[in-house]
């Protein structure tokens, strides 16, 4: 049935189809009766998993850039997702990059995005996440800082940020890794993280009494870092106490892509970033010996992905671009495999 769906969203341009998906979600999540008679078709087996001090149902969550403004998370929660990641949130209101920004490869079961984190700011997005969350589901906030802010005081927006969903969400992600905001994989160097992650640690440490918890903090790297920049941001994240890492973000590398869209500028998600990602992975579980736990996100699209990248070291793992090629299914369907392909050690 989702094949024939697919056929007419993809009649729809990207961001089009993208909207009218999120918007049936929200309704959907607002129904009571609706909402447990999709969870009752797309929930899986339990999974639960412990991670950064948070019990996880399971261990397949959605990706930030689905939900940039937190409109659809709780129709989404009844997907069978372990944790929803919302964003990337800005503090103030930004209209992104110009249209055309994103981009199918159907033949590669991919996508080329340069959005640049159009979104309705922190304070909309706080509005959408006040009130009790489904139960069982963890939530996160990825945040990111808005395009006109210096990178020499983006520490000002991520504090700013902190302060807004820290007392919401129940991890958050500091994005310094999306190609599509110009300047701001520089801050995924040594001592820019460094000073930047500093300035987060500080922030958590003080609100610790006020919020009773500490808040755990991970930190989403680019595909594209060599091995010595790699270095460098996990000594920067290790050092500063931070609670693990998302990886990765979407690549500007273009090998093996034959569509027509290759050359557009942006980052490249779905199948083609799998590998990548599953490489990133194993070299942060290699570099710290396990002990930062590992988000994997890239080019998952079946069971025997997301088992590859538990194996690989991850502790959890994201869909975002295997949703929109393989359907609302995805999840159930991982968390069915993974008992057989994958089961727990």
């Amino acid at each position: 049935m989702y094949t024939f769906l697919r056929a007419l969203l993809f009649r729809l341009q990207p961001e089009q189809a993208h909207g009218f998906t999120l918007g049936l979600v929200r309704v959907a999540g607002s129904i009571p009766p609706v909402r447990a008679l999709l969870m009752g078709i797309f929930s899986g087996p339990p999974a639960p998993v412990s991670a950064f001090g948070l019990q996880f149902a399971n261990p397949v969550g959605l990706a930030a850039g689905y939900d940039k403004d937190g409109l659809g998370w709780r129709g989404l929660a009844c997907l069978g997702f372990g944790h929803i990641e919302i964003g990337t949130v800005t503090p103030r209101p930004q209209p992104g990059n110009p249209s055309p920004r994103l981009f199918r490869l159907p033949d590669e079961k991919a996508l080329i995005n340069r959005m640049g984190f159009p979104g309705k700011g922190s304070a909309f997005v706080a509005r959408q996440l006040q009130g009790s969350p489904p139960s069982g589901l963890i939530l996160g906030a990825n945040l990111g800082k808005n395009k006109d802010t210096p990178l020499e005081e983006a520490a000002r927006d991520y504090l700013e940020l902190f302060d807004a969903f820290a007392p919401l969400a129940d991890y958050l992600a500091i994005n310094v890794s999306s190609p599509n905001t110009v300047g701001l994989r520089r801050l995924q160097a040594r001592d820019a993280l460094e000073s930047l992650l500093d300035a987060v640690a500080a922030r958590r440490q003080s609100s610790a009494a006020r919020l009773s918890r500490r808040v755990p903090v991970l930190v989403k790297l680019a595909p594209d870092l060599n091995d010595d920049e790699l270095d460098d941001a996990l000594d920067a994240i290790q050092s500063t106490g931070m609670d693990g890492v998302i990886a990765t973000n979407t690549t500007l590398n273009r090998e093996g892509i034959r569509s027509m869209h290759a050359a557009e500028a942006g980052g490249l998600s779905g199948k083609p970033l799998f590998e990548r990602s599953l490489d990133m992975v194993c070299k942060i579980e290699r570099r710290t010996n396990g002990a930062l736990p590992v988000v994997g996100v890239g080019g998952i699209s079946s069971a025997a992905d997301a088992c590859r990248m538990l194996d690989a070291g991850a502790t959890l793992v994201q869909l975002y671009t295997g949703l929109i090629y393989e359907g609302p299914g995805l999840v159930r369907q991982i968390l069915r495999g993974l008992k057989d392909q994958c089961p727990p050690a």
